[in-house]
């Protein structure tokens, strides 16, 4: 599946991948194209815990078919804390990063140290255009998307056009292509999951040493999605049936040594 998905975003089972539709090349996105207003939701949660946080973005996915709307969620962590792709073994993990606690993400790729940085999450309902792009597609609009929102706040970034060789496992210490990188450095990256029920995806920033507000950041992502995506946001709240779901992911999965260590 290519280097893009090896070490960043790796997050389609082989059976998933065959399943999505084929999709427009990258130069005739329609991201970049006038496209009517459509509805998104917007949740900003604030800081949860490290399985909370796992949990909640599984069953924001699972309830897409419900939802049938986009969600854009910001959120925090209580607590320094390290995420790590479905397909990693807990043991090269462990002895990666000192960060603690250590969780396994619902999506693919590597080690993703939370402490400081800005993390989002996007799901998609089956059907949606983002459903229907192929991986690689879909991590070059949110990346493109971040890169302009940079670019509102006056900050210049770029997409890598090839990769850098990392750490084993580490998700921030080379990059791949189509990564948001600052003066060579990475700072942005994301993991992927596309199934029946519709498209999630995972992203952090490590924000770059300038005087930044992540406020600021979440607004310029919000306008540019008014502007490429015709996004028209509407906040969201969540219900009593998705709040219980995420309970117990976050009990009865995410937050068990059994599930992250299984492999």
């Amino acid at each position: 599946m290519g280097n893009i998905q090896h070490s960043t975003f790796n997050t389609q089972r082989p059976s998933e991948q065959a399943a999505s539709k084929p999709a427009k090349p990258l130069g005739v996105e329609r991201s970049k194209l006038n496209v009517e207003c459509s509805p998104w939701r917007l949740l900003n949660s604030g800081p949860c815990d490290a399985a909370f946080n796992m949990a909640l973005d599984e069953a924001l996915l699972e309830a897409m078919p419900r939802l049938q709307k986009p969600v854009l969620r910001f959120y925090g962590w209580t607590e320094p804390a390290a995420s790590f792709g479905y397909f990693q073994k807990f043991a090269e993990v462990e002895c990666a990063t000192l960060l603690r606690p250590l969780v396994r993400r619902p999506t693919g790729g590597g080690i993703v140290p939370h402490d400081a940085d800005w993390t989002y999450s996007l799901t998609f309902p089956a059907g949606h255009e983002w459903h229907s792009l192929r991986a690689e597609e879909s991590y070059h609009r949110v990346h493109e998307w971040i890169h302009v929102a940079f670019a509102k706040l006056k900050v210049e970034t770029e997409l890598a056009t090839c990769c850098k060789k990392s750490g084993p496992g580490q998700c921030f210490v080379g990059y791949e292509k189509f990564d948001v990188l600052w003066r060579g450095k990475k700072i942005a990256g994301a993991a992927q999951r596309r199934n029946k029920l519709g498209l999630l995806i995972q992203g952090s920033v490590q924000p770059p040493p300038l005087k930044l507000a992540k406020m600021d950041w979440q607004t310029a992502m919000c306008d540019v999605a008014v502007e490429r995506f015709g996004a028209k946001w509407s906040e969201f709240e969540l219900d009593g049936a998705l709040r219980e779901r995420a309970e117990s992911f976050s009990a009865e999965k995410y937050s068990q040594a059994a599930y992250n260590r299984r492999r």
